[in-house]
């Protein structure tokens, strides 16, 4: 096994709740928020405890469009202003001429872009302004910062079609679009 697919298992085998098997009982909302820059709100006070906010993430789960926090007896609603997750790494790594890019997200979850952990651009369309994402488990994205975003746009390769010259970025083999430069 190759060294990038030893790391890519180590991240993958790292044991999580399985909150998509629990099926408890909807115990109302509560005034949780995690912001767009990735902290995490109690009752309008930022939780400082990292090991809290560590906990927190691995019991989030999305159902339709509304984000909980589960476990087996209780399932209780909270807010995601944007993304549950905040990228603030990425390491760039070659093996055997294939590029993965390894990201870090907020609270220390490890994974590689690729087939599994895709990355998606969202273009606003009133302002233009792109805001990338990528799948940290499940159907939960981290909202790539804009410091690593500058990372992978200096990284990526243009592509040009007959109107228009895309951005691409490449990991494990996967290609993803960063967006159209205008």
């Amino acid at each position: 096994m190759t060294d990038i697919n030893k790391l890519a298992q180590q991240l993958e085998d790292e044991s999580l709740p399985p909150v998509e098997k629990w099926n408890p009982d909807y115990c109302g909302d509560i005034d949780m928020v995690i912001k767009r820059d990735g902290s995490w709100h109690y009752m309008g006070t930022p939780i400082g405890r990292k090991k809290l906010v560590k906990l927190f993430s691995n019991v989030i789960r999305k159902d339709d469009d509304k984000y909980y926090l589960v476990t087996p007896v209780e399932k209780i609603g909270i807010t995601v202003e944007d993304a549950p997750f905040l990228a603030v790494l990425m390491d760039v790594e070659q093996q055997n001429g294939t590029q993965q890019l390894i990201f870090t997200d907020n609270v220390g979850n490890r994974f590689i872009a690729g087939n599994d952990h895709p990355i998606r651009v969202k273009v606003d369309p009133n302002t233009q302004e792109p805001s990338p994402y990528i799948r940290v488990r499940r159907n939960l994205d981290a909202l790539i910062s804009r410091n690593v975003f500058y990372q992978m746009v200096e990284l990526a390769d243009q592509q040009t079609t007959n109107d228009s010259t895309e951005l691409t970025i490449k990991s494990l083999g996967e290609t993803f679009s960063l967006g159209r430069v205008n």
